[in-house]
């Protein structure tokens, strides 16, 4: 039977947002808004600050990059690329030392686009800059949807990983380092073919990942350790007031063992700036590729379980809501 399709139809922008500052930049601010930009970009984004001051001018958005604490600059024109705003984002970028810059407009003009990849070409992984147009759809009478379309990215999003794989290819690694790159690449490539919520950073050739969990500060860690014959995933909390967001995450514990079903190892490390949760695998060698896969469901698995468990309640965190046992009345 022929279906009855219909004709998704652009939606002007004006109709939507009737100014960039007063009405797009706020609705972009918004978490969710901000959530579904970095899920097109890979990049986890917490927000920092709204409208900053550089000098004389005024950037619209700053972000952190959640996986390395990294900023991110987003600068927004609800129309057609122009030069000024060539400028301006390289000027917000030095004035913030931003390793990332997101321009997000209209439409680009060609010698903009082309400004950008120019940008990727010259600098090195650390720093990266992305042209993103922004449409909106609709279908009839239906809700509109937004659309975020990427028109200019690094030539390898994940630009960390080739210095480390030449380095692998021209013998400049252990062998042991070789094993962590291969894990590390099958991890990635399993949980892309598995369609797993989350994403797998880019490999390395070190013992462990890490992986966002959508706030600076925290992170998920996965950990091999060969000698020890066992493989580990762990709440990483390393900012200030650290001892107090673990200990708010320890007064939950019991729901929170409840959910994963099993016990979890609470270290609050004193004397270190860090404090982790971490759940373990034992008599597991991630050495021995013939085990790899059933490694790769086990940390795909657990991974997506401590993002369940974890993610909303370390975003209600509040450090100033823990009273230390010695001032409690």
């Amino acid at each position: 039977m022929c279906q009855n399709l219909k004709q998704l139809t652009p939606v002007d922008l004006s109709e939507v947002w009737e100014t960039e500052p007063q009405h797009f930049t706020p609705w972009l601010a918004r978490e969710e808004n901000l959530t579904r930009l970095g899920e097109t970009l890979g990049i986890d984004l917490e927000l920092e600050a709204q409208e900053i001051n550089i000098g004389g001018f005024r950037a619209d958005l700053l972000c952190k990059n959640t996986v390395d604490d990294s900023w991110v600059l987003i600068e927004n024109q609800l129309a057609p690329t122009d030069h000024t705003h060539v400028g301006q984002l390289l000027t917000y970028a030095a004035g913030l030392d931003a390793s990332t810059v997101i321009w997000i407009a209209r439409t680009f003009r060609r010698e903009h686009r082309a400004v950008l990849d120019w940008q990727n070409r010259i600098t090195d992984e650390r720093y990266r800059f992305f042209g993103v147009e922004v449409k909106v759809w609709q279908i009839g009478d239906s809700d509109r949807a937004v659309q975020f379309e990427v028109v200019s990215s690094p030539n390898d999003w994940s630009r960390g990983v080739s210095r480390d794989t030449q380095r692998a290819a021209n013998q400049e690694l252990s062998e042991t380092d070789k094993s962590h790159l291969r894990f590390w690449t099958g991890l990635h490539e399993y949980m892309e073919d598995k369609g797993s919520s989350l994403n797998c950073p880019a490999p390395g050739p070190w013992r462990y990942i890490v992986f966002s969990i959508g706030r600076a500060g925290f992170s998920m860690e996965t950990h091999l350790a060969p000698t020890q014959n066992k493989i580990s995933i762990r709440l990483c909390i390393d900012r200030d007031n650290t001892k107090a967001y673990f200990w708010l995450l320890q007064e939950q514990q019991e729901a929170i063992e409840k959910a994963f079903g099993e016990t979890l190892e609470w270290n609050e490390l004193p004397g270190n700036k860090r404090s982790r949760i971490s759940l373990t695998k034992v008599d597991t060698d991630p050495l021995d590729e013939k085990d790899w896969l059933h490694q790769y469901e086990w940390f795909t698995t657990q991974l997506e379980v401590f993002d369940t468990v974890f993610r909303e309640r370390i975003r209600g965190l509040d450090a100033a809501d823990w009273i230390p046992e010695d001032d409690a009345p």
